[in-house]
């Protein structure tokens, strides 16, 4: 839909009218000039600024404050959640208000909800009125239909393939619900509205977005024709606090007796990389380990979107910028982390390494900013250094040089799976280590296991850096390790952790 058109049914308006009756800057216009209020379309429709207000649930604020102050079910007269009352408004009824308030410019205000249902000459109750306000807040202002999937805290993705086909993971996989679309343009108008929250463009001409909304949500959305059949969107809900250690080893993310390892890994402060594949929990185990950092120290994260939330003290967050329509005012990951070496930080966190910033962080991570971290996209820990000779050969850095900075910087890789129930939990411990032809190669020292960590051979190697030289035995009793088993010429330890 053109970002010169209103919204009636589905059907276009004369832009002229629009631009008209629409006063630039008005309450329902975003405050640009040309702004259709209730357009679907082009950046700076669809309320594009003024829908994130304080109290409503995109903009990070406390629910229940205004009348249409979204949140949570029942928070102020319109919270969100399900319409109350059994609604009985049609589309037709909605979209004849809609075009009523857009035509008076006026807010979408519960009293000036009734009035626009008298101008129709339809007489309703109290309940059909409130439910109308509420469907209507929950389409301009909220998520619409996936509002009740937002608020539910046990909710973690929500994926929309196509207007019957609305997916959510709760922990254990997809699983399909019963939420549904009137058609693939209120997908449309939606991830556009969303996007305009967000303050990126979504159109025609650049028919994607990756953003974060202002309540942490993680947004990507791709349009057709990219996107074939129906607009694509994801949502990923961030949590408002982080896992404790504690919640992890109770989910079995991980093993029993674990924390002891993970807390030891901080104290040595090792400089580690979680890895992983999508969706497998590396920023949940980095959050709740960045929050048993000592609180004497200063964290600086570098992110390209701000997901990672630490419970701790002093932290520092950075987060990348895209350009905007005339190309200026891009700030990459690289940039956010040369700056983050000029801001004294104790421990430098790179949210998620994939690109040219994985040059700047290894040269930080060589120059004394110890108990660096960061996460990496990779199938399995032994593929992460050829990962990150990807990278760095991308960011022009020879072979030998980017093994010799890796072999200085880096020293354990902790790597999580997701099991085909939806668990997560974290598989392996690998060490890392040159070969003899000087690359760098990862050994495996703890593997998972459902009782406690089992040992592999790297294990002595693991335990020399979380103890010391000399103090094998010393970390080995700290970390409750139990009776000792061969394993083909290999010690393993069974039980301790």
């Amino acid at each position: 839909m053109n970002g010169g058109t209103g919204l009636r049914g589905g059907s276009p308006v004369r832009a002229g009218r629009e631009a008209r009756e629409v006063r630039p800057g008005g309450r329902l216009s975003g405050g640009r000039p040309g702004a259709d209020s209730l357009v679907g379309g082009q950046p700076g429709g669809v309320i594009a600024r003024r829908e994130a207000r304080p109290g409503s649930r995109l903009s990070g604020g406390s629910p229940g404050m205004g009348p249409f102050a979204g949140g949570r079910p029942g928070a102020g007269p319109f919270g969100g959640g399900q319409p109350r009352g059994g609604v009985s408004a049609d589309t037709g009824l909605l979209d004849g208000v809609r075009q009523w308030l857009a035509e008076s410019g006026g807010e979408a205000t519960p009293a000036r909800v009734a009035q626009a249902l008298r101008e129709q000459g339809r007489v309703l109750g109290d309940a059909e009125v409130l439910g109308a306000a509420e469907r209507l807040r929950s389409e301009l202002v909220g998520s619409g239909p996936l509002e009740p999937l937002l608020d539910d805290p046990s909710v973690t993705d929500v994926l929309v393939s196509a207007p019957d086909r609305v997916w959510v993971d709760r922990g254990g996989g997809l699983e399909l619900t019963a939420v549904s679309f009137p058609d693939a343009a209120a997908v449309r108008r939606l991830a556009q509205r969303l996007a305009a929250v967000a303050g990126r463009r979504l159109d025609d001409a650049h028919p994607w977005v990756d953003a974060r909304l202002p309540d942490g949500t993680r947004l990507h959305a791709v349009l057709p024709p990219i996107a074939v059949g129906s607009t694509c969107l994801s949502l990923r809900v961030v949590r408002p606090r982080a896992f404790t250690l504690a919640e992890l080893v109770a989910a079995g993310t991980v093993p029993p007796g674990g924390d002891r390892l993970l807390r030891a890994l901080l104290d040595a402060r090792l400089s580690f990389l979680i890895s992983g594949g999508t969706g497998s929990g590396k920023t949940t185990l980095l959050s709740a380990l960045l929050g048993l950092v000592g609180p004497g120290e200063r964290i600086v994260l570098a992110e390209d979107s701000a997901e990672l939330r630490p419970d701790h003290p002093h932290v520092v967050r950075l987060e990348s910028r895209p350009p905007n329509q005339e190309g200026a005012g891009l700030v990459t990951l690289q940039d956010l982390v040369r700056q983050a070496l000029r801001m004294r930080p104790d421990r430098l966190v790179v949210g998620e390494v994939r690109g040219p910033e994985v040059v700047a962080l290894l040269a930080a991570l060589n120059t004394g900013h110890e108990g660096g971290c960061g996460t990496v996209h990779a199938n399995a820990a032994s593929g992460v250094p050829a990962r990150l000779e990807a990278l760095g050969t991308a960011a022009g850095l020879d072979r030998a040089a980017l093994h010799s900075q890796v072999a200085a910087a880096l020293s354990v890789v902790l790597h999580l799976v997701r099991d085909r129930a939806g668990r997560r939990r974290i598989a392996e411990v690998h060490v890392l280590e040159r070969d003899p032809a000087g690359l760098v190669v990862t050994v495996p020292a703890l593997r998972w296991g459902a009782e406690a960590f089992r040992y592999e051979r790297g294990w002595k190697r693991l335990r020399e850096l979380l103890g010391g030289p000399g103090d094998l035995g010393g970390v080995g009793d700290a970390l409750g390790v139990g009776d000792v088993r061969g394993t083909g010429g290999m010690s393993e330890r069974r039980g301790g952790l």
